[in-house]
């Protein structure tokens, strides 16, 4: 099972967050993918493009921002994070 936290940030504040759960007889990629997709659709924006340094930075933090970069469409935000939250606390 994987516990994702959710946030859009504009002018540092969080704008919208949401947590969500993934427990999928399934891989790990594939439950964050459920996890990505689910918040996706909560927040209604379109889903990120992983570049290389998402990728990095989620090896090492279990954390990953997303900002214009990430995304084909014009955002009206300026950062998408994800973190995965300890399920045992």
């Amino acid at each position: 099972m994987i516990k994702i936290w959710g946030k859009i940030m504009k002018n540092n504040k969080i704008v919208k967050d949401a947590v969500v759960t993934s427990n999928l007889d399934a891989s790990y990629q594939d439950n964050l993918k459920a996890c990505i997709n689910e918040l996706c659709n909560k927040f209604d924006i379109q889903k990120p493009y992983w570049l290389p340094t998402n990728l990095e930075e989620y090896n090492k933090r279990n954390k990953t921002i997303f900002n214009y970069h990430n995304f084909m469409e014009e955002i009206d935000f300026d950062r998408f994070v994800i973190e995965e939250l300890d399920i045992e606390k």
